[in-house]
């Protein structure tokens, strides 16, 4: 699973508000049964409103969305099926928000 793929959010609860999750895990760490992802938000459900470099905004098919950051979280890898799409020409600022969550800088 390439690191910074993009994948329908397989949960019914959050899938509205959050369509998206990215996989930030990177290849050498596979041999788990999980995967760290943290979700992409539509920008409309958040009041248009982001946290500069906590929360970088990302746009992908055509719609604008924020990287939540503080969301990130852990499911089970068997739960991404099929990517839909990569973020990776995003990867320093995604790299960035989640320096700025451990680091605060």
């Amino acid at each position: 699973m390439p690191q910074f793929d993009v994948y329908i959010n397989p949960s019914k609860k959050s899938h509205e508000a959050y369509p998206y999750i990215v996989d930030i895990q990177n290849a050498l760490i596979s041999d788990i049964t999980t995967r760290i992802v943290i979700p992409l938000g539509k920008l409309s459900h958040f009041r248009n409103e982001q946290m500069n470099g906590l929360t970088p905004l990302i746009e992908y098919e055509n719609e604008k969305y924020i990287l939540l950051t503080p969301q990130i979280a852990s499911i089970p890898s068997k739960l991404l099926k099929n990517p839909v799409g990569s973020v990776e020409p995003l990867r320093d600022e995604i790299i960035a928000a989640i320096d700025f969550v451990i680091t605060g800088i």
